[in-house]
């Protein structure tokens, strides 16, 4: 079996996993389209992750996607969610990013 997730694990899982995958499905991500049943085509020599489902039904199915409810109004949760950029940008809070390069730290 293949485990694929937009979350975070830490030693919870045995075999092949896909992590990170993104945009996570919370915010609209591939994985928000994925249903039961649909055909996932796996080459790990490739670097390739198919998901074996039509151009117009995964068009149907992004026209009928809806965010789900967001039950934090405050609090940590609610932080995370608003700012903690998604894994392909670094998974770091987004007022923490700069856009100057950082200089190596020197090592006396």
């Amino acid at each position: 079996m293949v485990r694929i997730s937009d979350a975070r694990m830490s030693g919870t899982h045995y075999g092949t996993c896909i992590l990170h995958v993104s945009p996570e499905a919370a915010v609209g991500g591939p994985l928000a389209l994925v249903r039961s049943g649909d055909t996932i085509e796996l080459d790990v020599a490739a670097r390739r992750l198919h998901l074996d489902v039509g151009d117009d039904e995964l068009a149907q199915r992004r026209a009928a996607w809806q965010a789900p409810a967001d039950p934090y109004a405050r609090g940590f949760v609610r932080l995370y969610r608003d700012h903690v950029t998604q894994a392909h940008e670094g998974c770091d809070f987004d007022f923490l990013q700069g856009t100057a390069a950082t200089a190596e730290p020197v090592i006396y």
